[in-house]
């Protein structure tokens, strides 16, 4: 083969079209639609959560506080306190408290056994607990002893009650043969006692800390109850203050009902 044949091979390889693969077409992916804002939050995150609520438009209206504290002895005696406070927040600037202390005691000469000294009950550790604390030490047998809490919350109307007095009593107390029973509402506490030397305390407190309930008894055969019940009436006016705000500035605004242990 000449020079010139093979130079024409040459050429018409180097002139021969290639095959190239055919690229794949891809399609893009669509934007994301658009997000509506709300995003559902986990169990953990809510629990690191922190802040104020309201419910609805409703606003608290009364605040109203009833402790029963009761005791019986086991030779008979019974004594009784009990303490009842509302607070009328319709008007947030100028709230009504009204309050009503009673105490009794019966069978008051009933004998009560002689203190045991080795028996001991110490709730002092108690001034150190906020929020809503009950508390139940007992150092005998045969004893019985409760605490009952609960709140209620309704819509309505603000009860009626009478016009605060300022001369009546805040305190209400009597005290026979070692036994006494006392109820008071003074510069920072609402409080309900009931105690016997030598053989224990029952008491029921609410403050700016929060409300409590405390049973102790250091002997046999007692049998010792504590109630208290929180009672808070809504409204819609738009006029009253917030439910967020109420529930705490109403002990605020009457510091008379709140415990400051």
């Amino acid at each position: 083969m000449n020079t010139k044949r093979r130079l024409c091979i040459a050429l018409g390889l180097a002139t021969t079209p290639v095959a190239l693969p055919a690229l794949a077409h891809v399609e893009e992916a669509p934007p994301p639609a658009p997000g509506t804002g709300l995003v559902e939050l986990s169990d953990e995150e809510m629990g690191d959560m922190r802040g104020r609520y309201t419910v609805g438009d409703n606003k608290v209206a009364w605040f109203g506080v009833t402790m029963v504290s009761t005791w019986k002895t086991q030779a008979g005696a019974q004594l009784k306190s009990t303490m009842k406070v509302g607070v009328d927040v319709s008007r947030p600037q100028a709230p009504k408290v009204t309050f009503e202390p009673r105490v009794s005691i019966t069978a008051a000469n009933a004998p009560m056994p002689t203190p045991d000294g080795d028996r001991h009950v110490d709730a002092a550790g108690l001034a150190n607990a906020s929020g809503m604390v009950q508390s139940v030490q007992v150092a005998g047998d045969g004893n019985r002893a409760i605490n009952v809490a609960s709140i209620n919350m309704r819509d309505g109307d603000v009860p009626t009650a009478p016009e605060p007095d300022p001369a009546a009593s805040v305190l209400a107390t009597t005290s026979v043969n070692g036994m006494t029973a006392l109820a008071t509402l003074d510069g920072n506490a609402a409080r309900v006692l009931l105690q016997v030397d030598g053989h224990g305390a029952v008491e029921q407190w609410i403050g700016q800390s929060g409300m409590g309930q405390s049973i102790q008894l250091a002997s046999d055969g007692q049998m010792a109850s504590n109630w208290l019940e929180l009672d808070l009436v809504r409204s819609s006016t738009q006029a009253r203050a917030s439910l967020g705000q109420n529930v705490a500035q109403a002990i605020a605004l009457s510091r008379g009902i709140a415990v400051g242990y």
